[in-house]
């Protein structure tokens, strides 16, 4: 069902959630796993004391975490970190690989910046032509 599972990663705990599930699944369906991260144009201002470095470093650490939990579970990974818009760029890499599914967490921004950015998630749903998984961040109470 599936050969090729898309995970993008930001780094946050809500990722590494959405991350399990891709894990859980790549490991029944024998496919291989693709991590993302995204550094997004909109934060390397030349104003902001974080360095283009500084983002690298967060994003090989963000995709490495991910590769140790599919290393662990004998899935194939493999690990990409890209520049851009971040809800595009995901649906770019995941149309190059042909994802056949997107898993990602729900949350990664939050108030005012959420506001005016809008949810990466909800716009990959609505870009991805691959199903998309939304993973909230954590189980709610029934």
């Amino acid at each position: 069902m599936f050969d090729h599972i898309l995970v993008p990663t930001d780094g946050s705990t809500h990722a590494e959630r959405a991350a399990e599930y891709a894990v859980d699944l790549a490991a029944k369906y024998s496919a291989a796993l693709h991590v993302l991260y995204v550094v997004d144009v909109r934060t390397t201002h030349a104003d902001t004391p974080v360095t283009d470095d500084d983002l690298e470093t967060r994003g090989e650490a963000a995709v490495e975490v991910i590769a140790e939990l599919a290393a662990a579970r004998d899935v194939p990974v493999e690990t990409e970190i890209r520049v851009g818009l971040p809800a595009e760029t995901i649906v770019d890499y995941s149309d190059e690989r042909n994802a056949d599914l997107v898993v990602m967490g729900t949350h990664g921004t939050s108030g005012l910046e959420r506001y005016l950015i809008g949810s990466v998630a909800e716009r990959v749903v609505r870009l991805s032509d691959a199903p998309v998984m939304c993973v909230p961040p954590v189980p709610r109470d029934t």
